[in-house]
């Protein structure tokens, strides 16, 4: 590979500078500590009192509260959905604020949006086929974006306000101090997107027989966060990264047709309204199972709701505590089905809605996935604790409190591939998994994407495990080796601000996955990760953490110095690359060696005056010990000092090692990791050993470590379970014939 060679040319030219200081007998210059295990107090911040050392908040930690009282209509008809809300905003902090920032995430799909102006393109994406020729050139843009009616004071009176393309300034009338409260009101409406044409998080699908469903979230002006890191998070809304979300109360009424089955964020109020008792009666029996789904709607009842458009509506009265958002999903077409979980005792509910064309694989699998997600995630984190976690059948996967929208539609027929059912079981695992990450676990997803999609997908990849020993997470070590190992230039480190970030994928969501896999599985251990990131989990819950209370807390519950893993996997885009440059086999003999002969010749020694006085270490081609090699109890000056030990020494005496090999490992890749190793002896037996990362404390490039043993190595390979991302297998092995020699044919083994 490309970086390889550059890496020799580096060495090379170092090589060269540092004869040629010699040669004119210049001292070299100093330099900053660069050593791949300094400590992290150049880049994380400072703590204080509200973010302690610890990772932990401190005693004066603060967070605002904001509550919301929303009225809301869908106009099915037109695709419309009208909104008017009541806002109360709590300034908890020390700070006096001048005014408010609200979030209008609907704007980027505004007409005036500069969000298609900042996406590059070529003239072959413009001419390329019918398709995308209609879609660049003949399309007329959607008519998107919030229409703000109003904006008032409680008292009714006009507020000024300022919009900036997806963010609005509230001015407030005077300073809102500490402890003050400020209620305000907004009345608005907007287009509603088809996201299966336009794309999107949220919007309504249109379905061959004229139905629709409707996923909607991002759907009402929301409080940006105001905390001691960022003060306002007030950046612009392009698309990709995400939201940063004060915690507060809701309570939200939604009126929609009245056929419409609907679900949403937080607890139903009304049930007797809008449930028939036959729904009633059926909810109550799934509270009780806690194996089997138990259908609310069947299949069949939602087909026959589907020959039928309502011409009348139904109003949804839900109300959520401590909740960072709220989304709801609702249509005729939808089967509902539900089952109970045990969380510690507490009964959650796992529910999904979905139309027909989502089975049989959803009914299948659907609300199972659900429930093994809130098990598992609540063993390595906290008890999941809100009433209930919902999946709903999309064209798309995008989480929210308590309610998720995730993908998976077998074909026409009913038929689906097992790359299809792991995708959808993969998809509801993901998304029910974000209730923990960032929906209670609040991290800043507009500038710290991996916060939440990368612990997540970490969780994820454990629980899938839970679910099929057998399924393919995509999230391991293995699997981030062809993103590590690839161009440079198309690779951003883990801690980049999400809009930014080459191949977004892989650096948000697999590796940091596969990086704390790795943490868990090979450098920490399964205990002592799992009570740390429970401890940050709890720490965190219902508030905002940023990377450094992450990374501070991992190292505080454990007592491990983590900050060469961090500064490597997360702050820059080296990679892994241990192999073996050298094996040397040495045994003992009591025969002069000629390095023995030398050392005696130059000190005027007579090797004969200690004849049967003296053990020599002779080298031998490894894997041809001669066949005189001896063991310590062949030299008779050895037995006479081995007979004065104690009788537990003298039982320990068959424990001497025969045979040594000294071993050269050298490091090209730019991380530093443990070394993993497989040896494998003559009579087939094989062992295991794991040197610490610290091992390249001193020399990051090349280490040496004496192996003794009482039997013969016949072959040792490094990383040989592909734990460690290891780019390049062709240098894992002695001797070289062991293992893959190739890159290329290494990555066909990742494939697998």
């Amino acid at each position: 590979m490309k970086t390889f060679k550059y890496y020799f040319l580096f060495v090379i030219l170092v090589s060269t500078s540092v004869l040629a200081q010699d040669q004119q007998n210049v001292k070299p210059q100093g330099h900053t500590d660069q050593n791949k295990f300094r400590q992290m107090k150049d880049v994380l911040a400072t703590p204080n009192n509200q973010r302690t050392a610890s990772g932990a908040p401190g005693y004066q930690y603060t967070q605002q509260k904001v509550d919301y009282v929303m009225d809301i209509r869908l106009d099915e008809s037109k695709n419309q959905i009208f909104g008017n809300e009541k806002i109360t905003y709590h300034n908890n902090s020390k700070d006096h604020l001048e005014y408010l920032w609200v979030q209008l995430d609907q704007n980027m799909r505004a007409k005036d949006s500069k969000t298609p102006d900042v996406k590059t393109e070529d003239f072959k994406q413009v001419i390329n086929g019918p398709v995308n020729f209609t879609k660049s050139n003949l399309k007329t843009r959607f008519d998107g974006g919030f229409n703000i009616e109003a904006v008032k004071n409680s008292d009714g009176s006009n507020l000024s306000h300022m919009i900036n393309r997806t963010m609005m300034r509230i001015n407030l009338p005077k300073p809102l101090a500490p402890g003050e409260v400020f209620k305000f009101q907004i009345k608005w409406w907007y287009n509603v997107n088809d996201h299966t044409k336009d794309n999107g998080r949220s919007g309504y699908e249109l379905f061959a027989d004229g139905n629709k469903d409707y996923v909607i979230a991002q759907f009402y002006p929301r409080l940006c966060v105001y905390d001691n890191v960022e003060g306002w998070q007030n950046m612009q809304f392009w698309g990709r990264s995400e939201w940063a979300l004060e915690f507060g109360d809701f309570e939200v009424k939604i009126t929609v047709p009245s056929d419409h089955k609907l679900e949403a964020t937080g607890v139903l109020q009304n049930q007797k309204e809008v449930l028939s008792k036959e729904q009633i009666k059926r909810f109550e029996k799934a509270k009780k199972s806690f194996d089997t789904p138990v259908f609310i709607v069947t299949q069949e009842e939602a087909e026959q709701a589907e020959l039928n458009k309502s011409t009348t509506s139904k109003t949804w009265h839900f109300k959520a505590k401590n909740v960072r958002d709220f989304a709801f999903a609702t249509s005729r077409k939808f089967i509902w089905d539900a089952m109970a979980v045990d969380i510690n005792g507490k009964t959650v509910m796992a529910v999904s809605l979905y139309a027909k064309e989502g089975n049989p694989l959803w009914e299948e699998h659907s609300t199972r996935v659900v429930a093994n997600t809130l098990e598992e995630y609540s063993k390595l984190t906290f008890d999941y604790p809100y009433n209930k976690a919902v999946s709903v059948h999309a064209q798309m996967g995008m989480e929210y409190p308590m309610i998720c929208f995730n993908y998976g539609r077998p074909q026409p027929d009913g038929t689906y591939s097992e790359r299809l059912k792991r995708g959808m079981i993969g998809v509801i695992t993901h998304e029910v998994g974000h209730n923990f990450f960032p929906m209670i676990v609040n991290s800043d997803e507009r500038q710290w994407t991996w916060m939440d999609e990368g612990l997540n997908s970490f969780v994820e990849t454990l629980a899938e495990l839970d679910y099929d020993p057998n399924f393919i997470t995509g999230n391991l070590p293995k699997d981030i080796v062809p993103y590590m190992g690839g161009d440079q230039s198309y690779v951003s480190p883990i801690m980049s601000q999400g809009d930014y970030v080459h191949q977004f994928g892989p650096n948000a969501y697999t590796k940091p996955a596969a990086g704390l896999y790795m943490l868990r599985q090979t450098i920490m251990g399964p205990e002592l990760f799992d009570y740390a990131f429970r401890t940050y989990s709890k720490r965190w819950m219902f508030k905002h953490p940023t990377p450094a209370d992450f990374f501070r807390t991992m190292e505080d519950a454990s007592a491990m110095d983590l900050d060469w893993f961090w500064r490597g996997w997360f702050y820059t885009t080296d990679y892994t690359d241990i192999g073996i440059k050298e094996v040397k086999s040495y045994y003992l003999t009591d025969k002069p060696t000629d390095k023995a002969k030398e050392v005696a010749a130059q000190n005027n020694i007579n090797l004969d005056d200690y004849k049967d006085k003296l053990v020599y270490y002779a080298e031998a081609e490894p894997g041809k010990i001669p066949q005189d090699a001896k063991e310590a109890s062949d030299f008779t000056f050895l037995n006479t000092y081995l007979s004065s030990l104690s009788e537990e020494e003298k039982a320990r005496i068959g424990e001497a090692p025969k045979y040594f090999y000294e071993v050269t490992f050298e490091k090209p890749g730019g991380l530093v990791m443990p070394i993993i190793l497989e040896l494998t002896y003559k009579d087939g037996t094989k062992e295991r050993k794991t040197l610490p990362a610290q091992i390249w404390r001193y020399n990051e490039w090349e280490v040496k470590k004496v192996f003794r043993t009482q039997k013969e190595i016949t072959n040792i390979v490094v990383d040989p379970d592909l734990e460690l991302a290891d780019v390049d297998m062709s240098n894992n092995a002695w001797p070289r014939e062991v293992k893959q020699n190739s890159f290329d044919q290494f990555k066909e083994k990742v494939k697998g």
